[in-house]
């Protein structure tokens, strides 16, 4: 193995230069960036998983901010937690299907957005601009909603035709 090199042939410095700058664009889209390096680290590791200690040491960052990190990409659906067997250790993993879990999760927001305008129509009443604009609002909003499920339907079947089953 030359030096610098990995046991799994990869090099460590290019790894980190990848998380980094990848990290670096999911910020730049509105993801915080502690979230953003932790998900580029789990994304970019064999397993897809890695612990609290390993992402620590990988990021050089706290077991705060790892835990911090993990929590909002939980809530995001973009990682879960899971026990390694025979231990109280826990170790945190993204799944292939991420960013299908996390758009799709998005629903119970677009809902809660809909319901609010509703409402915004209903109080501002129809006939007037700002009522309008509420209601064209929630017409955009139903309208992802609908693209966005049948996108994911089309999604699922391109999936099974790229990588198969899993």
């Amino acid at each position: 193995m030359s030096e610098g090199m990995s046991e799994r042939g990869r090099d460590p410095e290019a790894v980190s230069k990848f998380v980094e700058s990848f990290a670096a664009q999911l910020v730049e889209a509105g993801m915080q960036r502690m979230p953003a390096r932790v998900f580029a680290a789990l994304l970019s590791s064999d397993e897809g998983a890695l612990t609290s200690a390993e992402l620590g040491e990988q990021l050089r960052i706290s077991p705060a901010a790892v835990s911090g990190a993990v929590r909002y990409l939980a809530q995001q659906h973009m990682v879960s937690r899971e026990r390694e067997p025979g231990s109280r250790r826990e170790r945190y993993r993204v799944h292939s299907n991420q960013w299908y879990e996390a758009l799709t999760n998005r629903e119970g927001v677009l809902k809660r957005w809909e319901v609010a305008l509703r409402e915004g129509v209903t109080s501002l009443g129809d006939d007037t601009p700002a009522g309008r604009r509420m209601a064209e609002t929630l017409a955009f909003f139903e309208f992802v909603e609908g693209e966005i499920a049948a996108m994911m339907e089309r999604w699922r079947i391109h999936r099974e035709q790229v990588f198969g089953t899993r």
